[in-house]
């Protein structure tokens, strides 16, 4: 009796976790095309590094107003710096596969990405309108 039970519970096992092992591996040329986008990208990143002083200033200015004309150069040169910084890093370790499996370190992972109009959420001015009635009219 108790071999049976040994035997049910074994392959029971056996059903269960077979499937577990059905994954498969993932394809060398998928793996070395992976590792060659990440060396471009690191090598790209750091040739464009600079052009991050211009975008910088620019985006600042558009979104923070006269002030961006002071804090966007500022941020350029620390964004080019960082943008250069991961480039390396990416071209050194390109044969790593980390973060995420040959994922880009930086976003946007471009430096001519990122330009489209994400503006800084300004807060919703109230409006007084007197009359403590809604807009519109009564009804709606």
């Amino acid at each position: 009796m108790r071999s049976i039970t040994l035997v049910t519970l074994f392959c029971t096992t056996l059903f269960l976790c077979s499937p577990v092992f059905a994954q498969d591996a993932p394809r060398s040329e998928l793996i070395v095309e992976k590792m060659s986008f990440k060396l471009v990208r690191g090598i790209t990143n750091m040739v464009t590094a600079i052009a991050e002083l211009p975008k910088q200033s620019y985006l600042t200015v558009r979104d923070r107003g006269a002030i961006g004309y002071v804090v966007g150069p500022i941020k350029g040169i620390g964004m080019t710096a960082y943008r250069a910084f991961i480039g390396a890093a990416e071209t050194i370790f390109f044969l790593v596969p980390q973060p995420g499996y040959y994922d880009p370190m930086i976003d946007p992972d471009y430096v001519w990405k990122g330009w489209e109009e994400q503006r800084v959420a300004q807060p919703a001015q109230p409006q007084n309108t007197g009359t403590g009635a809604t807009p519109g009219g009564a009804g709606q």
